[in-house]
């Protein structure tokens, strides 16, 4: 190693050679069709390198729009106007700090967060790690699957049944992108992203929201905790909002970009990569408050404060806004969320069973199994017990969420916290504690939320 510990353990860490630290060194690379193919510009100027970095960071974000949010949101719009924003505005800054350490554990150390827990733990508690985690892939992918299918439905009338299984056509749209490059990837979420914020701007327009009430929403309030119906809609949208397939799929496709593996290399790479991130992540904090303030302007207004499903959503937006624009519009946002998401729910898929299992198996294989296993209950439900089942199907999936989350959040704290993983890269005293708390609130949180959920039925 060298003198310079910081450059030393930099260097160490690339993918191929070993390093102490972790029980296992295997030196794979994460994404290996991907990895590193998206060369960063040495000696460009800060904003060549910052566009060279651009990418990541909306491809997490959209899992922060996903279908499954919209219900929270909707439910707390109808229900209390505009007073949960600041819960959707808190949820977001703790969604910012998780997906930064996720970005820089990949960074540093040359692994996803599936790969660091393999070679971290035991065989017994990785596995465990890997069957939570492909649980709540899969019920991340059932609500993406299900939001797709309700838009088809709403939109053209097709089958919730035929609308499901329509969507395992992404998985042809992902093969085909990624063989032409990763940039395609991101290029289409974004312009899938900007299709979701173009609709819902052009819906706030039409609601007229009060602007006053949405300022005054950004304020946390002393209500949301003292009112236990705000309270536990307050949880569901925190619990909706941070999802542990991202941390996981962050750590990852950072590693698509090829920069120098010194410590300048790295520090300037997490520093790019986190502000990519955190720009994506206030567009995703734009969709959900949108969605809120929508709810808000017209059902909440009106005296509907139990609206709760997307398909009622839908339907009572044009008589309220007196236009058909509306709910088409509403329509298109939402068929858009889900197709963006099952594409980043695919990846997260792959990223899981090989950083987990070490498995290597053919692209379409391996996308195919992900699908699958999405697809099958959806299938099964709809075809059973039709909007209904869709409905309670996608609050299991939330639910299902909650319950990993804190899998993935406190080995991410715990190994970038860890100064013989990280070197001079280590969460600094403050971070670490602010990491630690926030990781704390979000497993307590939850917990609230499941005991809550399951009293409930």
């Amino acid at each position: 190693m060298s003198q310079d510990t910081g450059i030393g353990l930099a260097q160490e860490q690339q993918a191929g050679q070993p390093n102490a630290a972790w029980r296992i060194n295997d030196g794979r690379a994460s994404l290996p069709e991907v990895h590193r193919s998206l060369k960063v510009p040495v000696n460009g100027s800060w904003f060549k390198k910052f566009l060279a970095f651009a990418g990541p960071g909306y491809l997490v974000a959209v899992g922060y729009m996903d279908p499954g949010n919209w219900a929270t949101d909707i439910a707390g719009g109808s229900a209390f106007g505009y007073t949960l924003l600041s819960v959707i505005l808190i949820s977001n800054l703790m969604a910012i700090l998780l997906q930064a350490l996720a970005g820089k554990l990949g960074i540093v150390t040359g692994r996803d967060l599936a790969q660091a827990c393999r070679d971290h733990y035991q065989k017994p508690v990785a596995f465990t790690l890997w069957l939570l985690c492909e649980l709540a892939i899969a019920a991340c992918d059932l609500a993406e699957v299900i939001g797709s299918a309700i838009a088809l439905n709403l939109l053209f009338g097709i089958p919730l049944v035929y609308g499901v299984m329509i969507t395992a056509v992404d998985v042809l749209i992902v093969l085909l992108l990624q063989n032409k490059g990763f940039r395609y990837i991101e290029t289409l979420v974004i312009v899938l992203i900007v299709t979701i914020g173009g609709c819902f701007l052009v819906e706030m327009f039409l609601a007229k929201p009060d602007m006053g009430g949405i300022a005054r929403g950004f304020v946390p309030s002393a209500e949301i905790v003292t009112n236990p119906m705000m309270l536990y809609i307050a949880i569901g949208i925190l619990g909706a909002t941070v999802m542990p397939h991202n941390l996981y799929l962050h750590s990852s496709i950072v590693q698509t970009r090829s920069f120098e593996q010194t410590s300048l290399g790295k520090r300037q790479a997490i520093k790019y990569a986190t502000w990519d991130s955190t720009i994506a992540l206030f567009f995703a904090l734009f969709i959900n408050a949108a969605i809120l303030i929508i709810a808000a302007a017209t059902f909440h207004r009106a005296g509907m404060t139990e609206v709760a499903e997307i398909q009622e959503a839908y339907n009572l937006l044009t008589p309220l806004l007196g236009t058909t624009i509306g709910s088409i519009l509403f329509g298109v946002a939402l068929l858009a969320s889900g197709q963006n998401s099952t594409l980043t729910g695919t990846l997260a898929g792959q990223i899981v069973m090989e950083g987990f299992l070490n498995l290597r198996l053919a692209p379409w294989l391996r996308r195919l199994i992900t699908r699958l296993i999405a697809i099958i209950p959806a299938v099964i439900v709809t075809a059973m017990y039709g909007e209904s089942g869709t409905a309670q199907l996608l609050i299991l999936s939330q639910v299902i969420l909650s319950l990993q989350l804190s899998f993935a959040v406190i080995p991410l704290v715990k190994f970038t916290s860890d100064k013989a993983k990280m070197g001079e890269f280590v969460n600094r005293p403050w971070l670490k504690a602010l990491a630690w708390t926030v990781a704390v609130i979000i497993a307590a949180l939850n917990v609230y939320l499941l005991v809550q959920t399951f009293f409930g039925w």
